[in-house]
C-alpha cells in the first residue's frame, strides 16, 4: 500500500516521533522495532494511545528473511525510514562484530528488501555526522568555553570521510551502500548525516542521548560524566525539525537518487558541553560532572552546514535550543517515576 510507511527503529526516540508525523498525516504505519531497548516498549504504548494505523513487527534488522516476510506483507511502502541502530560508540567499541551486524548488514538487509520487494519506496537513511571522523584537517580554536573553527561555519557535504570507531565505520559503510544502491539500481534514496537530535520520549544515557541525559540527570540529582573538556560542541537539532525534513524528503522523492545531506541544528543552535551545563543553571538544574578521557573519534566541533538541504528541499531548523530545552525538561519532570524506572533497567539509578 503506497500509503504506508515502513519505519525500523520505530518505537526508538526518533521512530516514535516519525510515525506520529506520518499518521497525523494520513499514513498507515508499519513499525519494526525488537524493542530490546530500555524505553522503547512505553514510546509503543504512548504511539497505541494516539489511536493511529499501527502494525507492529518485533523484527531483527539482521534477519534478512523475517524483514523480507515483513516487506512483502505489508508493502510497497510510499517510503521506507531506517532508523534501526546500534547507537554508541562505545557499544562499538567493546562489541564490534554486533554493532556492524546491527548498522552495515542491518542497512544491506533493508536496501535489499527494498530493491526486491518495493523498489519505487523512497529510501530514508539516519546516518551520522561521525562519517567525517575526527575532523582532523579542520583548523580548530580553543576558547574559554568551546572549540570555535578558525574560518568556516559549519561542515559541509564536500568535507571528505574518514570513519573513526567501529561505529563510525559500520554507520559509514550503511551511508554509502544507501548512495550506491540508488547510483546501481536506480532507486530513490537519501542519508541524513544527522547531528546531535534531542526532544521528549528520548530516554538518553551518557554515551548516546547526552542532551536529554544531562537534563535527566539534573531533574533526578544523578551525576553525569563528560568526556573530555566538555568545550566540544555541537550543533543540537530538535526532534519536530527533524520529522519535517523527512516529511519534506518525502515530498521531494523524485529528486532523491543516492543524496547525502548534513543535518543539524546550525550554528544558531551550537552548544558546548560546559555552555549547556550554564544554561541548565538558568532553569535550575544543577549538574554534577565527572571528567573522563576522550572516547575514540570524539569532534573537538560539529556544526552542521546545512545549505544543501536548504537549497535542495527548502528546509531549515525552526525551534531554538530555548524552546526545546523548555519542552523537554517540563518531560522529563512530568515523567520522573518512568525515567527512574528505565534507568534501573540500565542500572544507572
Amino acid at each position: 500500500m503506497t500509503d504506508s510507511i515502513l519505519i525500523t527503529g520505530g518505537a526508538g526516540f526518533i521512530g516514535c516521533h516519525t510515525a506520529a508525523y506520518f499518521a497525523a498525516r494520513g499514513y498507515r504505519i508499519v513499525l519494526i522495532d525488537t524493542l530490546v531497548r530500555p524505553g522503547a516498549e512505553r514510546n509503543l504504548d504512548w504511539l497505541r494511545t494516539l489511536h493511529i494505523p499501527l502494525t507492529h513487527y518485533a523484527v531483527d534488522v539482521r534477519d534478512f528473511n523475517a524483514l523480507a516476510t515483513v516487506v512483502q506483507q505489508e508493502g510497497p511502502f510510499a517510503a521506507v525510514i531506517h532508523l534501526a541502530a546500534q547507537v554508541a560508540v562505545t557499544t562499538s567499541v567493546a562489541d564490534p562484530r554486533t554493532d556492524f551486524e546491527i548498522n552495515a548488514c542491518g542497512t544491506f538487509n533493508m536496501l535489499e528488501c527494498l530493491r526486491k520487494f518495493t523498489p519505487e519506496s523512497l529510501f530514508i537513511y539516519a546516518s551520522t555526522n561521525k562519517v567525517y571522523g575526527e575532523l582532523l584537517t579542520v583548523p580548530v580554536k580553543e576558547c574559554a568555553m568551546r572549540y570555535t573553527f578558525h574560518d568556516q561555519g559549519g561542515i559541509g557535504e564536500q568535507q571528505p570521510l574518514d570513519f573513526h570507531s567501529p561505529y563510525g565505520c559500520s554507520k559509514g559503510c550503511g551511508d554509502q551502500y544507501v548512495i550506491d544502491f540508488a547510483r546501481i539500481y536506480g532507486l530513490r534514496t537519501v542519508s541524513f548525516r544527522q547531528s546531535c537530535i534531542y526532544g521528549e520520549r528520548q530516554f538518553g544515557i551518557e554515551d548516546q542521548g547526552w542532551v536529554a541525559w544531562f537534563i535527566i540527570a539534573g531533574v533526578l540529582q544523578l551525576p553525569v560524566t563528560v568526556y573530555g573538556n566538555g568545550k566540544q560542541v555541537r550543533d543540537l537539532l530538535y526532534i519536530q525539525d527533524l520529522t519535517e525534513l523527512y516529511g519534506t524528503a518525502l515530498e521531494h522523492k523524485d529528486h532523491l537518487d543516492g543524496v547525502a545531506f548534513n543535518i543539524g541544528g546550525g550554528t544558531d543552535n551550537a552548544l558546548s558541553l560546559l555552555e549547556f551545563i550554564d544554561i541548565l543553571k538558568g532553569y535550575g538544574l544543577h549538574i554534577t560532572c565527572e571528567f573522563e578521557p576522550w572516547r575514540p573519534g570524539d569532534q573537538k566541533i560539529f556544526i552542521s552546514d546545512n545549505t544543501k538541504a536548504s537549497a535542495l528541499l527548502g528546509w531549515k531548523p525552526r525551534t531554538s535550543y530555548h524552546k526545546g530545552f523548555a519542552q523537554l525538561i517540563r518531560w522529563v519532570e512530568d515523567n520522573r517515576e518512568v525515567l527512574r524506572e528505565v534507568l534501573r533497567q540500565r542500572r544507572l539509578c
